[in-house]
């Protein structure tokens, strides 16, 4: 089996230490409801090439005990500018990160990055409290 020119590039992405995501009481915790997140201009960096991917993040969420707080969530967000990343690992990363800080009864993220070697790659994955 031939060897990938990726291999170990992102053996240690699942302890990479991203800024906190804060949160806040949600007073309405007794209703469901549904929030949508855009970040419309989201980057990183290519791990292979060190060239910059662009991405459109959607995250919909129904909030529980807490909200995220979006100041901070934009932080955690501009954090990613400089980190090389596959799609794949950042999607999971980051869905990761918003479900243990703000434990949301459901939450699904997209992310559509832009065309890379003519090919576009979208990557969804959801979380629902068990």
């Amino acid at each position: 089996m031939k060897k990938s020119s990726y291999e170990g590039l992102q053996e240690r992405v699942r302890q990479l230490k991203t800024p906190g995501i804060e949160v806040w009481k949600n007073q309405y915790a007794d209703k469901t409801y549904t929030i949508t997140l855009q970040i419309p201009e989201f980057t990183c960096i290519c791990p292979k090439t060190g060239l910059p991917d662009f991405a459109r993040i959607t995250i919909e969420y129904s909030p529980a005990a807490y909200c995220v707080e979006l100041k901070s969530f934009k932080l955690y967000t501009i954090f990613y500018r400089n980190v090389g990343i596959f799609h794949e690992h950042l999607a999971n990363k980051m869905l990761e990160d918003f479900v243990k800080a703000v434990s949301p009864r459901w939450v699904k993220l997209c992310a559509e990055f832009n065309p890379r070697g003519g090919i576009q790659t979208t990557v969804t994955r959801e979380y629902r409290k068990p």
